[in-house]
């Protein structure tokens, strides 16, 4: 699984102009891509990583002052862009594979105590978001 980690003051995802989901930061939005090799311990333990990670003001993390996540699936993280114009999409797993890992991240981290917002799978989703700092980080596992 592979994570991309913003640290916000706001972030919201748009679904045929409606707001699916939202948070008010500090917190995180989480774009995640899921490989075929994924399972659900490895998405338990992205969750944990998520929830502990360390980049929120003053070295915090979301479990230390319960700040929000949004987290959305994003299977272009495995985008292979090394050979000519147009990225492949090999490494991405295919929907009925990568829905149900994003949907474990999802459900381990409220398990954790997390406030979690979601986008919609598969939507055509417009993201939003104000990165605070900017601090980015990608999360690998």
């Amino acid at each position: 699984m592979r994570a991309v980690a913003q640290r916000v003051s706001e972030a919201k995802v748009v679904v045929d102009g409606r707001t699916v989901g939202a948070i008010d930061g500090p917190g995180l939005c989480v774009l995640i891509g899921v490989t075929h090799d994924d399972t659900p311990e490895k998405a338990a333990a992205l969750a944990r990583k998520l929830w502990t990670l360390r980049i929120l003001p003053d070295e915090q993390s979301c479990s230390d002052i319960a700040a929000p996540l949004l987290v959305i699936s994003q299977f272009t993280l495995y985008g292979d862009a090394r050979k000519g114009r147009r990225p492949t999409w090999n490494a991405a797993a295919p929907g009925q594979i990568a829905e149900p890992l994003v949907d474990e991240v999802v459900a381990r981290l409220r398990e954790l105590g997390a406030t979690v917002e979601t986008g919609v799978f598969g939507a055509d989703m417009k993201v939003s978001l104000t990165n605070d700092g900017p601090f980015t980080v990608v999360v690998e596992l």
